[in-house]
């Protein structure tokens, strides 16, 4: 008993040890910063580019579904063009997340960023006073000429003077921000130019680099980030941004002829469901956006996706109580 009764004292005193160690290690750690390069990218003053940066900001790459409060969804889904001032919230295990406000506006937005910053920020990860951002944005890949017509674009974008909250981390989150959370930069290298078209090569840019396909129908881990499904298999929770009570569950976009929701649609089937927009109202896919996307656009997702290996996986109802 007297041995039973040391060991148990031993082992609680090495807990009360190793969680004041941790504790200290994550007050210093909590706050780190990280050096990336800043790439020499430049917003211009061409019409055309600035078209460009418009079309990718409120299409493919939907920011506005980010960028606006979850009261503007509905303006977003009709193809409204909503400022961009921030304040979504994003409430996952590590954090309260409110989304920043990026418009032009120098006191409250990114008006008074260098160019070089805002392409840091977006190509690795690291924010303006040199923390890791949560990997929310897959723009890591993002072309140079298509990175310089989004903040071409972004720099147009009229002032909007709202104050976002800070993120508030909860003690998970500390804990992650301290010894997990790293900023995510590119793991290939940046093409110059990705020319559209109705071509697989064009689809994988699409689905990968600018719309996050992959990032939402990939089962992720909402405390890390981190990818633990098989790409495009589906079964990722992600709480339903209309109705708390719900989670939304995404589907396996695989040709799977069984679990696949590709299996049995042509392309003109693909075209035309995209077209209809929104059916669920609790989805958390931007199909307002990606419904007015060009036929050549949906056309090379489609043909992109079906070159992806067919997963047997079944995710269940697309909505789902939370548990």
């Amino acid at each position: 008993m007297k041995t039973t009764l040391k060991i148990i004292k031993g082992t609680g005193l090495f807990v009360i040890l190793f969680l004041f160690i941790l504790s200290i290690v994550v007050f210093a750690k909590k706050d780190r910063t990280f050096d990336a390069p800043y790439p020499a990218i430049q917003a211009v003053y061409d019409s055309a580019v600035i078209a460009r940066g418009k079309e990718l900001v409120y299409g493919a790459a939907h920011c506005a579904h980010c960028h606006a409060p979850v009261s503007q969804l509905d303006a977003i889904e009709r193809g409204e063009i909503v400022p961009l001032a921030g304040g979504h919230i994003f409430d996952i295990p590590p954090a309260k997340i409110y989304t920043p406000n990026i418009t032009s506006d120098k006191e409250t937005g990114i008006g008074a960023w260098p160019d070089s910053v805002i392409a840091r920020s977006l190509r690795y990860g690291v924010g303006h006073a040199g923390s890791a951002l949560v990997d929310f944005m897959p723009f890591q890949h993002l072309s140079d000429a298509d990175l310089t017509a989004v903040i071409s674009y972004l720099k147009t974008v009229p002032p909007v003077k709202n104050k976002v909250p800070a993120t508030e981390w909860k003690l998970l989150g500390t804990v992650l921000k301290a010894l997990v959370i790293e900023p995510t930069g590119p793991t290939i290298e940046i093409p110059k130019h990705v020319a559209p078209g109705a071509t697989v090569e064009y689809g994988k840019y699409l689905a990968e680099s600018v719309a996050n396909c992959r990032g939402c129908h990939t089962e992720r881990d909402l405390k890390t980030g981190k990818y633990i499904g098989t790409p495009y298999a589906g079964g990722f929770h992600m709480p339903c941004e209309v109705n708390p009570a719900l989670e939304v569950v995404t589907p396996n976009i695989t040709s799977d002829a069984q679990t696949g929701k590709l299996a049995n649609w042509t392309e003109d089937d693909f075209l035309q469901r995209f077209r209809k927009g929104k059916v669920i109202h609790e989805s958390t896919m931007p199909w307002g956006p990606f419904s007015r996307l060009a036929d050549d656009d949906l056309r090379a997702i489609y043909r992109f996706l079906k070159t992806v290996p067919p997963v047997t996986n079944d995710p269940g109802p697309v909505l789902v109580s939370v548990k």
